[in-house]
């Protein structure tokens, strides 16, 4: 006989092959999020290897080369004991001088440094020496922590005032200044030299873990191969460049710089020191110039440019171009002059960059910088396309080319430049409010970003330090090229 159907198993039956549906379904669920998940983490993973990254460390570690005073401060005191300067710009100084205020910071005995525009524009030397002289305690904010030995370092500030030095012999003794013979310069050039290759530090590198500040492009002129393989500290590297033709081979491509002294690889380009006073953003009022430009028409190698730029622009509407110098009624015209500007024109001199490109950053005037081997500060760290407009040499010099594509941008746009631009007005910034530079940095300060900027360098300079201790005697590596 069949077994009676019993009703009372339905629902406990159903219940089990729910339970185990209900199961396999938030299986499958938690398996598939997994999955995502697991997916989700590695394009976040591939995304986060693509972006530079914005940790840093603390401090880089400095020793200071001890250098006697007369190499540094005691040159300062040298150059405002001259009884007269008569170059362009030195009215300022002259009158300081008169006054005796150049030595009112007594309790530190650090003399001011030159406000005559021609040698301030180089003050970096000042400032960096300012940070490293102010005692530890004080330094909290400093990204440059000095250290007593040597061997304790990262790195071997050497703290030669170059640029002081250099303008020293340009005012007294000009005519002898490319020479040896009778050159005070050159002399002390070869103090430093002789004194820093002495020691064990610049033996166990060679010099390349050594700092100098080489601002002023006459600075230190007749000792450059000697200090080639250590950190230079420039504004740029216009008369530095040195095409090697026996190391070229003859091929000098436009996209390959043949190097025997300065490469982005170990040196870092420094801002020039700002002689325009800082314009606060809720300061800025409507501008009604198109185009500003004050300076010097008539330039030399690179700076042809500026001539052939001022016969397109001179007779544009909206456009001054004004012939300026380094004087305090120049100073007065230019801070209107950017001030009242929406764009300020950047084309090369002499070298290719100059101060002119930071003071319109303190002005918040949008800089059109038309120098096509021009070399920026703290790039990586700055995006200067946020706030500038960069224009080829070739594009410029399309007649009606650069007043339509400045005048094709809206307020919007401009305004957003200048807000961009409030953002990093700081960081070219070396002046901290005290004394000879004697007292704690601003963090978001030129002399911070100077030393970060060196930080990056160290893999690249040590690298360099443990290849040169396996050469065998006698062995020479030729200097490569550095490709951008």
């Amino acid at each position: 006989m069949a077994p009676k159907y019993n009703n009372s198993n339905k629902p406990f039956t159903c219940s089990i092959s729910t339970f185990f549906l209900s199961i396999s379904f938030l299986f499958a669920i938690f398996l598939s999020l997994f999955l995502l998940s697991s997916n989700q983490s590695s394009k976040s993973t591939l995304l986060s290897s693509c972006l530079i990254s914005t940790s840093t460390p603390d401090s880089i570690k400095v020793y200071v080369s001890d250098l006697p005073r007369s190499l540094n401060y005691g040159l300062l005191e040298k150059y405002w004991l001259l009884s007269h300067d008569s170059r362009l710009g030195s009215e300022v100084d002259n009158q300081i001088r008169s006054t005796n205020s150049w030595n009112n910071n007594k309790i530190k005995n650090i003399p001011m440094y030159p406000e005559s525009p021609l040698i301030k524009q180089y003050s970096a030397e000042y400032w960096i020496m300012g940070d490293l002289a102010t005692p530890q305690e004080l330094r909290t904010t400093s990204f440059a922590k000095r250290v007593l030995a040597p061997e304790e370092a990262d790195v071997i500030f050497v703290p030669f005032f170059a640029t002081i030095s250099a303008e020293l012999q340009l005012g007294v003794a000009k005519g002898v200044f490319r020479k040896k013979v009778g050159n005070e310069d050159y002399a002390r050039q070869r103090e430093v030299l002789d004194f820093v290759k002495g020691t064990e530090a610049w033996k166990r590198s060679n010099g390349r873990d050594h700092v100098f500040v080489v601002t002023d492009p006459v600075a230190m002129s007749h000792v450059r191969e000697e200090i080639s393989p250590a950190i230079l500290l420039v504004v740029d590297f216009g008369g530095w460049y040195r095409v090697d033709s026996k190391s070229a081979n003859g091929n000098t491509s436009d996209h390959m710089i043949q190097h025997t002294q300065v490469s982005l690889l170990k040196d870092v380009i420094v801002p020039y020191t700002h002689l325009l006073p800082r314009l606060d953003i809720s300061q800025n009022q409507k501008r009604q110039t198109l185009l500003y430009f004050k300076g010097a028409k008539h330039r030399h190698r690179g700076g042809l440019i500026r001539e052939k730029l001022w016969d397109l622009l001179i007779d544009e509407s909206k456009v001054i171009m004004e012939e300026g110098f380094p004087n305090a009624t120049g100073k007065d015209q230019s801070i209107k002059g950017m001030r009242n500007s929406d764009f300020c024109l950047h084309p090369a001199g002499d070298t290719p960059t100059s101060c002119r490109l930071f003071d319109a950053i303190q002005s918040l005037c949008i800089p059109v910088i038309v120098s096509d081997n021009i070399e920026l500060p703290f790039e990586g760290t700055i995006d200067y396309t946020k706030f500038s407009v960069f224009v080829a040499v070739s594009e410029a010099l399309q007649p009606n080319r650069l007043v339509n594509r400045l005048k094709s941008y809206t307020n919007l746009q401009k305004d957003e430049f200048r807000r961009n631009m409030a953002r990093v007005q700081s960081f070219f910034e070396y002046d901290n409010g005290y004394p000879g530079g004697v007292g704690p940095v601003p963090v978001n300060g030129a002399v911070n970003f100077i030393w970060r900027k060196v930080h990056e360098k160290l893999p690249v300079i040590k690298e360099a330090v443990v290849r040169a201790r396996r050469k065998p005697p006698n062995v020479v590596v030729p200097l490569r090229c550095h490709c951008t």
